[in-house]
């Protein structure tokens, strides 16, 4: 159950403080009072989308608070531990959500940061609201399949998750299979063009490098006749008549001469003599060199010839003779595919065939379950709309079938109504009243919340439209109902308030310049003042606080028969 609300700088509450029990709960208030603040703030609670208008003018954010004690098996408990939320089993669980000006939202559940989406997933298994606008799902029969759902739970919920995970198969395999036949003409287009450059560039023979090594030989023979010149004039410098080998043996000579007196000259004749054996060496690389100078006319064209062919390629295929290789492998890689692409459609239509027959062995089975399920949902029905004033209503669900498969399954579905003894059933969108509509979905919704585990359930004015004896009945369905589960109804209806276990009143006052809306829990002597305000309007009668009180004292009278029962 919700023990306790906190709401600060939302919309124009300033701060509340709000403590539940178990029970009915019931808001009241004059119009434009701010009602449905409370439930706006329980909204965001549950993962609801927050905006920066709900901030209250002036305020940096809104802040709520919740707390709910759940029992020990709680399957909640279970998602916080998948999620890696921190949670001891029946200990109270604490959700924080804040709404900044900027329109940021921050969320935390036990102090622990969760994401919108992790919100909203641990808030569909604590708070389950409905309101007006909720009542026009019903006239939508394509919202039908999921209420009837709902209510089958349990193993019809997982035959259609199975039957989700074979259909988004199917979908997914047929859909690609589409694609390679539509593309099948490109294919085949491609596929010449592969063979066309897999066979230039195959016979093309490319190495590795071999262009940077055709440039640098391209280099050498082009200027053999130049190399060789300098290489000769070098070598005649260092080895000819009047060289500089010859000019450099006799200054080795004469420092021997001056040693002979002076042997402090004798490093400076070892450096010398080094000098000459280094210079001796470089000529004869030099002599080497210029013999190994080729003059090749023939292969230079060979040459020219082939970086030609690679200068043609790399304005096709690549910068390189690398990136040239690179992508022959690529488009081999791809016209292997493309020559096994008769392959590929076969394994895709055995696909596409085998998820589809999956799909259907599922939504057989899902309209199985689904028709079992719904003879019992109309029967069930029909018993809330007895109790709810319309006991001569016929209810049924109508089945039917699809040619193939869709994203429900094998059918569709759509709830049927005959409001009055010996009319036909007929759609429920044609003929309900909105009257009749906020009975049918408080009954449907009544007997889905006993299958589900959602320990709080949330109306928001599922009464308007209705008056006299079906109000009374919807009052007390509500007050039936939150014996199982905790409820809360923002109502109009006296006859609902009267009925509630816990009263709280919304009041809107202003103060400072500034207005505020408060909420608080009402005594004994206070509810019947706000029941003969809501009776009777502004002024409260002596009469209409009578009645008040009367009806305070029947209400009880009922619940206090039923705890007997």
């Amino acid at each position: 159950m919700l023990q306790q609300c906190t709401i600060r700088n939302f919309a124009l509450i300033e701060e509340a403080r709000v403590e539940f029990a178990e029970g009915f709960h019931v808001l009241t208030g004059e119009t434009g009072a701010g009602k449905s603040i409370i439930i706006d703030a329980l909204s965001l609670i549950a993962g609801g989308r927050g905006s920066a208008e709900w901030v209250r003018h002036g305020a940096g954010k809104a802040e709520i608070e919740c707390v709910f004690s759940l029992p020990e098996n709680h399957p909640v408990y279970s998602l916080l531990e998948e999620l890696g939320i921190p949670a001891e089993r029946g200990d109270d669980l604490i959700i924080r959500r804040e709404l900044t000006v900027q329109g940021k939202s921050f969320s935390r559940v036990n102090g622990m940061s969760v994401n919108l989406a992790m919100l909203k997933a641990i808030g569909e298994w604590l708070v389950n609201i409905h309101g007006q606008h909720e009542h026009q799902s019903l006239l939508h029969p394509s919202r039908h399949i999921g209420l009837l759902d709902e209510f089958g739970g349990g193993e019809l919920l997982e035959v259609k998750r199975e039957y989700d995970h074979w259909y988004g198969r199917w979908t997914a395999a047929a859909r690609e299979l589409a694609e390679w036949e539509e593309n099948s003409r490109k294919q085949l287009q491609m596929a010449d063009l592969y063979r066309f450059q897999i066979k230039e560039l195959t016979e093309a023979d490319l190495k590795p490098d071999e262009d940077e090594e055709l440039e640098a030989e391209k280099r050498l023979l082009a200027h053999a006749e130049k190399l060789a010149m300098n290489a000769n004039e070098a070598y005649d410098s260092l080895y000819g008549g009047r060289a500089a080998l010859e000019l450099v043996d006799r200054a080795v000579q004469r420092l021997q001469e001056i040693i002979r007196f002076d042997p402090t000259m004798a490093p400076l004749l070892e450096q010398v003599q080094e000098a000459y054996f280094q210079l001796e060496d470089a000529a004869f690389q030099l002599r080497d060199y210029r013999e190994r100078i080729e003059f090749q006319p023939d292969r230079l064209e060979r040459i020219e010839r082939r970086l030609d062919l690679l200068h043609g390629l790399r304005r096709k295929y690549g910068q390189t003779v690398r990136e040239m290789m690179e992508y022959l492998e690529k488009i081999r890689a791809e016209m292997s595919a493309l020559e096994h692409s008769d392959e590929k459609l076969e394994q895709l239509r055995k696909e596409a065939e085998e998820a589809r027959r999956r799909a259907l062995e599922c939504g057989a089975e899902l309209g199985r379950r689904r028709r079992a399920a719904a003879d019992r949902l109309a029967g069930r029905i029909m018993e809330a709309l007895k109790e709810l004033q319309m006991e001569k209503t016929v209810f049924s669900v109508e089945f039917r079938a699809l040619k193939e498969p869709g994203t429900n399954g094998l059918d569709e579905v759509e709830f049927m109504i005959s409001p009055n003894p010996g009319e036909p059933l007929k759609p429920l969108h044609r003929i309900a009243s909105g009257g009749e509509l906020s009975r049918i979905m408080l009954a449907v919704k009544s007997i889905v919340a006993e299958n589900e585990r959602i320990p709080v359930l949330v109306f928001d004015e599922v009464d308007t439209g209705v008056s006299g004896r079906a109000a009374q009945a919807i009052a007390e369905k509500l007050a039936r109902l939150a014996r199982k589960v905790q409820v809360f109804s923002v109502t109009h209806l006296p006859q609902v308030a009267c009925m509630a276990d816990v009263h709280f009143l919304v009041d809107k006052r202003s103060a400072g310049g500034r207005t505020f809306t408060e909420v608080r829990p009402l005594g004994p002597g206070e509810r019947e003042t706000e029941l003969a305000r809501m009776l009777g309007g502004v002024e409260i009668t002596d009469t209409t606080a009578l009645h008040a009180k009367e009806m305070l004292a029947l209400a009880a009278e009922k619940k206090e028969a039923w705890r007997d029962n």
